[in-house]
């Protein structure tokens, strides 16, 4: 379950991990007003649903199918002949890689600016809180998911033609290239994420790199880099190919930026094994390692992974690890990859050194699959003091 802290982290170490992440957050988290980020592109509808195995009445009244393996078994038999399956709707809630994240750093205190699929010609009920609180740009309908929880893991089933019509031009033709460029040029932070859902968000890599960004005004004089965060989102559909070039496009960020690419730990084998790396596990120096490597192969300033159980990252300082808390009954797994994404993040524009940035991701997502709220700083304070 998420997360499963390692046995071998030796208590003195937890201790000490957790009062050095602890000291940094109370020492940094007055500048959070003045962070500003944006974020983008996609917004899904999530319905979370459980799958029914054994209907006793009415309503709740039934037994869920317990596991994906289990699942799978149902589904195959059901070859040459036909099946019943049914989904019992636990809530709809806002989904998608890119507004999970934000609202994670909105409710950390960053000022959000979003853009992505939110409703057109009216944002969707779901997306009515977040957009409330934080600047949205609504460039087409939400796609959609149903996300089926299993205790061994989610089977994500996806709509997403409304997806396609996202790119640059409907970026500016939605809010006005000029305010589009002041938007980037005013981020501490922009965060692009899943691009595998997204079949323009690898032309759109492109445009900013070769036309946009190079155009904008320096960053003001003591002003720290802007950090530009990517999520690829699970790229097992795409080609070699297409990843390798959006990984290529992704590195050419740097030339404005610090870059910092979000795995968990699939992502991370696909990403290993398309550039020739060993694959990581779920062990600390195999993800150390990993993190280190498919750094050094693109160039990027920052690599983090976060199976269920640790999160790991390599910078050019070199890599940290840290467990993650254990939860054995979580209220919610769906977006807990992009509350650590946004935990993380989060880290980083307040200046934290890596391990307290793994830190506050693996808080974020812990919090979260506890309670199915985006924790506040005040909410992160506790969850680091009380983590036994």
């Amino acid at each position: 379950m998420f997360l499963l802290a390692f046995a071998r982290f030796s208590a003195d170490a937890m201790s000490s991990f957790k009062t050095r992440a602890l000291s940094s957050l109370r020492s940094a988290r007055a500048a959070v007003p003045a962070r500003r980020a944006l974020v983008g592109l996609d917004g899904f509808v999530d319905t979370i649903v459980k799958p029914v195995a054994t209907r006793t009445g009415q309503g709740e009244a039934f037994t869920p199918i317990a596991s994906i393996p289990e699942f799978a078994a149902r589904i195959a038999g059901a070859a040459g002949k036909s099946t019943n399956l049914e989904f019992y709707p636990l809530m709809d809630k806002l989904g998608g890689n890119g507004p999970i994240m934000a609202a994670a750093l909105l409710a950390g205190g960053t000022r959000i600016t979003y853009i992505g699929s939110l409703g057109n010609p009216v944002i969707h009920s779901v997306f009515q809180s977040f957009a409330d609180r934080a600047e949205v740009i609504s460039l087409c309908e939400p796609a959609t998911t149903i996300a089926v929880e299993f205790g061994d893991g989610k089977l994500m089933l996806g709509q997403l033609r409304s997806l396609d019509t996202i790119t640059l031009a409907r970026i500016e033709e939605v809010m006005d290239a000029s305010r589009f460029r002041a938007e980037l040029a005013a981020a501490d932070l922009v965060a692009l994420v899943n691009w595998t859902m997204i079949p323009n968000m690898t032309g759109i890599f492109r445009d900013l790199v070769t036309t946009v960004l190079p155009a904008l005004a320096p960053r003001p004089a003591g002003a720290a880099p802007r950090t530009f965060f990517f999520d690829l989102a699970d790229p097992e559909k795409r080609t070699r190919e297409d990843l390798l070039e959006a990984l290529a496009l992704i590195a050419r960020f740097g030339a404005f930026g610090n870059v910092a690419l979000g795995l968990n730990l699939k992502e991370a084998q696909q990403v290993a094994t398309a550039l020739g790396l060993a694959a990581p596990e779920k062990d600390e120096a195999s993800l150390r390692a990993a993190c280190a490597a498919i750094r050094n192969k693109l160039g990027l300033a920052t690599v983090v992974i976060h199976p269920r159980e640790s999160a790991a990252c390599a910078t050019a300082a070199g890599t940290a690890w840290v467990p993650g808390p254990y939860c054995e009954n979580p209220v919610i797994t769906t977006g807990a990859g992009d509350h650590f994404n946004g935990g993380f993040a989060q880290g980083q524009l307040l200046g934290l050194d890596p391990e307290a940035c793994l830190a506050l991701g693996v808080c974020t997502s812990g919090h979260y699959v506890r309670t199915a709220q985006s924790p506040s700083l005040d909410d992160l304070e506790r969850f680091l003091a009380d983590w036994a």
